[in-house]
């Protein structure tokens, strides 16, 4: 205790309680503050803000499908002779899938055939008869009567002819339907029937078909983004399916890896849709690994045309409060500042910073609980950087 502490004490008669728990009180905030100001600045890991070209990309909800897809229908009715190809099975056009029993439709087409030939030995003998009934009309040796009447057959034969050549047409038509072929390359789904079962026109698929190579992705974006687009490639809504300068697109797969193969736009509609503000529009794949299946909802994303060099952070560096979000960034005199900033999209652990920090400032992404802004700090470097 100080001489003029104890002086004072005993000015006033001696210590009193209440007295010494004062200047006691008095002496630890002094020893408090003299540790303090003694005590180390706290440490925190810093890292540099970098640049970066970025392709920015707008990313959509899209769903997959296919080029050419069908239901395959009887167009005759039999029982089901042969099924020629498995459940699942890949098939070129032309390949036999089905086969109905054929006999019946044989048959009627030789009947056909025969009634052809019925046809045509009518109108021979229509011909014979309109020739002899023409020369005795010429020797007035029968009525005019007579001869119109052998006209009016022959007309008949010859109609007669061409529905018996239009009869074996059909016939042949419903023999060929015998043979049910694949209408275009594609895989095949699940057969819903049995060899033995009475297939007809009537009755439902037999199967559906998909075509898997090329496919389409259906997607739409709003209309500012769309002008954004149009602006960036100097095309208008007609041509830009049409033009070289259309935008890459890519997809992200249901299991979050994106398909390594570049799409194009091939569709634009006429018109945006009033309720939702969007257009609809359709990029088409390659597909050669057959990873988009028809009917698969997508994650597109449509990339600008040209980079732009973007400043980025760690996103571990970035804090918000009730004015937006914000960064401790450490000074040449190795100081805290806050710093509000603009953020624009993620690209990995960093975070692009559109307005607010320079490249090469330095943000505070580890110790931030420890410091605040107007107090020093020892700072050192994290061990992985960004950017490098």
């Amino acid at each position: 205790m100080s001489l003029a502490l104890k002086n004072t004490l005993f000015r006033f008669g001696g210590p009193s309680p209440a007295l010494a728990g004062l200047v006691c009180l008095s002496l630890a905030h002094a020893a408090a503050a003299q540790d303090q100001s003694e005590a180390p600045p706290p440490k925190v890991s810093i890292a540099a803000a970098y640049t970066e070209e970025i392709t920015e990309e707008a990313v959509f909800i899209g769903r997959a499908e296919a080029l050419d897809k069908a239901d395959i229908v009887a167009r005759v009715s039999g029982f089901l002779e042969s099924q020629n190809v498995e459940d699942g099975a890949l098939v070129k056009r032309g390949d036999v899938l089905f086969t109905i029993e054929p006999d019946l439709y044989e048959a009627t087409l030789q009947s056909r055939n025969a009634d052809l030939d019925r046809a045509e030995a009518n109108l021979e003998l229509a011909k014979v008869d309109l020739a002899r009934k023409e020369e005795l009309y010429r020797r007035d040796a029968t009525p005019e009567s007579e001869r119109d009447i052998a006209r009016a057959n022959e007309l008949v034969a010859e109609a007669e002819v061409k529905a018996a050549k239009a009869a074996i047409q059909q016939a042949e038509l419903d023999l060929s339907y015998t043979k049910i072929h694949a209408p275009f390359d594609g895989r095949i789904g699940r057969v819903a029937i049995s060899v033995g079962d009475v297939v007809g026109p009537t009755n439902p698929p037999l199967v559906n078909i998909v075509s898997e190579a090329p496919i389409y992705v259906n997607f739409s974006i709003n209309e500012k983004q769309f002008t954004t687009v149009l602006e960036a490639v100097g095309e208008n809504a007609s041509s830009l399916a049409e033009s070289n300068k259309s935008p890459n697109v890519h997809v992200t797969l249901p299991n979050g890896s994106e398909l390594d193969e570049t799409g194009k736009i091939v569709f634009v509609d006429n018109r945006i849709d009033p309720l939702t503000g969007a257009i609809r529009m359709r990029a088409e794949f390659p597909n050669e690994n057959r990873l988009i299946i028809d009917g698969a909802f997508l994650s597109v994303q449509i990339e600008a045309l040209e980079p732009t060099l973007e400043v980025l952070v760690p996103q571990a560096a970035l804090q918000r409060d009730q004015r937006g979000e914000f960064v401790l960034v450490v000074n040449d005199q190795q100081m805290v500042e806050q710093r509000y900033i603009t953020t624009g999209d993620n690209e990995g652990t960093a975070v692009i910073v559109k307005d607010g920090l320079r490249e090469g400032e330095s943000v505070i992404v580890e110790g931030l609980q420890r410091v605040r802004p107007g107090v020093a700090v020892d700072a050192v470097v994290a061990s992985e950087q960004p950017g490098e």
